[in-house]
């Protein structure tokens, strides 16, 4: 007895069982270069950048709002060609992420940017410069 519908049950149940391992729970998001749908990033990553620089705007965000703002610092650090913003949205802010051209210091790459926030009409910006590190996590210059 012949079953095709076995031929094709059984390598789509291998597929899903093997795409099962692509998904991630948790963390945060960065935009994947082939995609312009976000990835996940790990959170090690983000911690690394220290509070980044939206802090330094003056203006109080919330945690969640905090956390877009850091994804976007990290995806114009790691990704984003020079000059090109990358933005974020939340709860009544927004913000928008550029990064300059990638320079050398020592053997490591480093960026300046900018991270513009906008909340109730009120505009403010923080310029800060990053280097990255051989395991790709980003260290704020102080």
């Amino acid at each position: 007895m012949n079953f095709p519908s076995r031929r094709l049950i059984i390598p789509a149940c291998v597929s899903a069982i093997a795409l099962t391992g692509c998904s991630t729970a948790g963390g945060s998001r960065t935009m994947s270069l082939l995609s312009s749908e976000p990835k996940e990033v790990s959170t090690p990553y983000l911690d690394a950048l220290q509070g980044g620089i939206v802090g330094r705007t003056g203006i109080a965000i919330g945690a969640g709002d905090k956390q877009r703002a850091l994804e976007a610092e990290y995806r114009a650090l790691e990704a984003a060609p020079g000059g090109q913003p990358v933005s974020w949205s939340g709860r009544g802010v927004s913000g928008e992420v550029v990064a300059a051209a990638p320079y050398q210091v020592g053997s490591q790459n480093c960026r300046q940017y900018t991270h513009t926030v906008t909340a109730n009409g009120r505009e403010a910006r923080a310029r800060g410069a990053a280097c990255r590190n051989a395991n790709g996590t980003w260290t704020p210059l102080t």
